[in-house]
């Protein structure tokens, strides 16, 4: 599978982003996907996951509650809709493919379980 993210940009503290990842292919639906960022002088960071049904979601604890991830299989694209942001929250953000099991809460964090990436894009915050 083969990926492609958009939709960063600049914004200001408290506005919100949607981005999108597209994927090639006609399996979309059996990849699990995960959405990691990497801010300056910092390693890349689990942000989120969703199941390849789309039921089960995880959030790393700095953005639960403000990020929601969401996917349309009949359109082999998953979302990042991202509220409330931050200046913490500028980095460059990646969406992942991977094929595991489980899906659980530690699992969905290993990058390595990713055998897809995308080419990151750009979100940055300004206070």
């Amino acid at each position: 599978v083969q990926l492609q993210a958009c939709g960063g940009g600049l914004v200001q503290a408290g506005g919100s982003l949607r981005l999108s990842c597209a994927a090639s292919g006609r399996t979309f639906s059996t990849y699990n996907m995960g959405w990691f960022r990497r801010a300056p002088g910092k390693e890349r960071g689990f942000v989120g996951a969703v199941s390849g049904s789309g039921h089960s979601t995880y959030y790393g604890d700095s953005v639960n509650g403000r990020f929601t991830i969401s996917r349309d299989n009949a359109k082999n694209t998953v979302y990042l809709q991202m509220n409330y942001l931050k200046p913490e929250d500028t980095a460059v953000y990646y969406c992942a493919a991977g094929r595991f099991t489980p899906f659980q809460a530690v699992s969905v964090r290993v990058r390595s379980f990713y055998g897809a990436w995308g080419q990151g894009t750009q979100v940055t915050v300004s206070s």
